[in-house]
């Protein structure tokens, strides 16, 4: 009989407790994933408004076209700047009203949006540099007010250093639950196999050879444990974005995502490996007595 027929009977004849070994598993990687979920989409937040390489210089509403186009042509030219991009009015609400994905943001009038001037800044641009920029453009008769993100992307970066100690810390949480939980159960199903165990040792059989399949064990009771938590917060995740506010994924500019495809096969890899891991560190010394 192969260590994956053995590993598959033991699992067999203790289904409850393994049952039960899988489900703590599970709830020790859905606390994991949650963080790396929220790490992920304060990520891509960041990625999207965290960049103070860029600036918006937000236009008043009468101003005239050619004063608009004289200072978009002044800007082109000025140290520091990369690129410039005029935003009007009518793109500005579509953009951020989604093409009629928010009744209420479709209901504000044309003035509720101003146009803009969108620049794009050196990389490495220094924050005195930015700071006499948009004092200058603030200075302009043309000019309402002048956004450079930079207080945003210090607190975006701040709650995301929070988020990945978070995630790290919980990840040490996790690896001492699922060794615990997995030893246990494989130390208990050992005990209900103890003489199917020393029969085996009796006619010859090395320590590798028995350990083999409630190493299998331990590996496949780690990945069902991953797999589980990733469909529970799926489920999660799913009912939480269905419930919550559209304006407000309107007013971010973004939709919240799932776990990468990545981040689901390093879940179900890790739990695997602790569960391996555990089995192996977990029997050595029953299995030597």
């Amino acid at each position: 009989m192969t260590p994956l027929e053995r590993a598959f009977r033991g699992a067999k004849s203790d289904a409850r407790l393994y049952a039960l070994g899988v489900f703590s598993v599970a709830v020790a990687f859905v606390c994991l994933a949650a963080a790396l979920l929220v790490v992920v989409n304060v990520n891509e937040l960041y990625e999207r408004w965290g960049d103070t390489g860029r600036a918006s210089v937000f236009l008043r509403t009468d101003t005239p076209a050619a004063q608009v186009t004289a200072l978009e042509q002044a800007l082109r030219r000025t140290p520091g700047v990369v690129k410039v991009r005029y935003v009007s009015s009518d793109e500005a609400r579509k953009g951020l009203a989604g093409n009629g994905r928010d009744p209420l943001l479709d209901a504000l009038p044309l003035e509720a949006f101003p146009a803009s001037l969108e620049l794009e800044l050196e990389r490495g641009i220094t924050a005195q540099r930015i700071t006499e920029l948009k004092q200058q453009l603030g200075a302009l008769p043309a000019v309402d007010a002048v956004e450079t993100y930079e207080a945003w992307s210090e607190r975006l970066r701040a709650l995301l250093s929070g988020g990945v100690a978070a995630a790290l810390l919980l990840a040490v949480v996790v690896l001492a639950a699922v060794m615990s939980v997995v030893s246990s159960t494989l130390r208990l199903s050992l005990e209900r196999r103890r003489i199917e165990v020393e029969v085996l040792k009796l006619v010859g059989a090395t320590d590798a050879y028995v350990r083999r399949p409630f190493v299998l064990e331990g590996a496949a009771q780690g990945a069902m444990g991953s797999v589980l938590a990733l469909a529970l917060l799926g489920v999660l995740f799913a009912i939480v974005r269905s419930e919550a506010d559209p304006a407000l994924f309107t007013l971010l500019g973004l939709e919240p995502r799932f776990l990468p495809w990545y981040a689901a096969v390093g879940l179900l890899v890790l739990g695997s490996l602790l569960g391996a891991a555990s089995a192996r560190i977990g029997l050595r010394k029953l299995l030597e007595v």
